[in-house]
């Protein structure tokens, strides 16, 4: 008894969703290519027939029928026809995103260092930020060199960065250095720290906005060098400050002048990328 197009699309379909791996005996792929069942042939040739060349050769039927499946199900070649669903789960914790969450798991160690006393706590605090900043720039280098990136990870990395450069910033103006200047101007870092901080979250809302509209604002807040610049500027800064609460650390006046200058340089560079950033949306908008 001959079966219409519609059973046999019904067949072919059924294979498609089967989760057991079961491979389809020859027997099968001749029923299927040609709309059988029963073992009974029939009499007429059908159109599904026409389509699939009865008067072929089973395996080139079966052939015709595997063109026709998903791209997650693959025909193997190593038995006599049959499918395997090759659904492999794209992985979520990618070599890169576990760096990603490394930086982030390692901010609460980095806050109970902060406040301990001597100086191999100074030493652990610097030594956190550093390794921070070094996996910052290693994590997106691994992602573009092996293509691990997932939409995960380039949606926590951003996040850790924030969270470690807020977190050291708000500590170092809750117990400023032990340096003669501190003592005249005590709010010597809290401008910058404000300023970045600010513009950090400015960014993040004009970014997420950004994304809701068309692929034209999104490039204008494409990452430039000018962003590049102040994180450069940033860390450094945010490193030297933490060296330099090692009291016994030669030229400890001398680092500090040094590092709160360059946080002042990377303040400014933030607000002046946010300006940039604003001004190319607005001529966007404008258009």
């Amino acid at each position: 008894m001959s079966k219409s197009p519609r059973a046999m699309e019904s067949l072919v379909v059924s294979r498609r969703r089967s989760r057991n791996g079961e491979r389809m005996s020859e027997e099968g792929w001749r029923l299927v290519s040609c709309g059988h069942f029963g073992g009974a042939a029939a009499e007429t040739e059908t159109d599904t027939e026409k389509d699939f060349g009865c008067r072929n050769s089973w395996e080139e039927r079966r052939d015709l029928v595997a063109n026709d499946m998903p791209d997650h199900v693959d025909s193997k070649e190593g038995g006599r026809g049959g499918f395997e669903e090759n659904r492999e789960p794209k992985k979520l914790l990618t070599l890169p995103t576990i760096l990603t969450i490394g930086r982030v798991a390692a901010i609460p160690v980095f806050v109970i260092t902060f406040y301990m006393n001597g100086w191999w706590a100074t030493t652990a605090t610097t030594s956190i930020f550093i390794m921070a900043a070094v996996t910052d720039w290693l994590d997106g280098y691994i992602a573009r060199k092996m293509r691990l990136g997932t939409a995960f990870g380039a949606f926590l990395d951003p996040v850790a960065d924030k969270l470690m450069v807020a977190a050291t910033l708000v500590l170092l103006c809750t117990k400023p250095l032990e340096v003669a200047v501190f003592g005249q101007v005590p709010w010597l870092l809290t401008l910058p720290a404000i300023a970045t901080i600010g513009r950090e979250i400015t960014m993040s809302a004009v970014r997420e906005w950004a994304a809701s509209q068309n692929g034209r604002v999104l490039e204008a807040v494409a990452v430039n060098n000018l962003g590049k610049w102040k994180t450069a500027a940033q860390m450094t800064a945010l490193i030297i400050l933490l060296a330099t609460r090692d009291s016994s650390l030669l030229g400890q006046g001398v680092l500090a002048a040094s590092g709160i200058i360059l946080l002042y340089i990377s303040a400014g560079l933030s607000v002046w990328s946010l300006l940039v950033y604003v001004r190319k949306i607005w001529r966007v908008l404008l258009k």
